[in-house]
């Protein structure tokens, strides 16, 4: 019984649904357009502004793709209508950011700066200001494509566990290691 599967999820206004002859689901709404393929064993059923997904078996192959499709439905409906966002924050001394249009520069404590081409899709802003630790945000509809590219920009430079530097989410704890105590007495 998946229950993620048997929601429903309810078109908001502005939104509209199209499902292709090929089961190819395109949603448009203000924010723009997303489409995604669907398994031909399952159906996309739409009626009086509810869409349904439907399987046609209890096997397990058709559960978990029952889920899987109408979690992906329900995110691309949610990104065209309210988009989704990312909000990453550089802890550490002399840890920079900066963007021109999509292109992000990040100063991490290499020898080096790294320059990271975001995808057109996504928009990215940032903040330096004085008395607070650098930010990132990451906007788009995509919520998959949001995501990877934070998860990407993450993994520049890990959260190490003693003094706390590195690329967190915003409000993301950190589990803190005590380190070396002092020499025996």
């Amino acid at each position: 019984m998946s229950r993620v599967g048997k929601k429903i999820i309810t078109i908001p206004s502005g939104v509209t649904i199209d499902v292709a002859s090929d089961n190819t689901v395109t949603v448009k709404g203000s924010k723009g357009v997303l489409t995604q393929k669907v398994d031909t064993d399952i159906s996309v059923v739409i009626e009086n502004g509810i869409l349904e997904v439907k399987r046609p078996t209890e096997q397990k192959r058709h559960k978990a793709l029952h889920g899987l499709y109408r979690a992906l439905i329900n995110n691309m409906v949610e990104g065209v209508s309210t988009g989704f966002k990312k909000d990453l924050e550089i802890i550490g001394v002399g840890y920079k950011a900066s963007n021109q249009g999509n292109i992000l520069e990040l100063s991490l404590g290499y020898s080096h700066s790294i320059f990271m081409a975001i995808p057109s899709e996504l928009k990215v802003s940032t903040s330096m200001d004085k008395g607070q630790n650098p930010k990132v945000f990451l906007e788009g509809i995509d919520k998959q494509l949001v995501g990877q590219v934070a998860a990407k920009i993450k993994s520049l430079r890990k959260v190490e566990p003693y003094k706390g530097k590195g690329i967190r989410f915003i409000g993301e704890q950190v589990r803190r290691k005590a380190g070396k105590t002092g020499g025996k007495k």
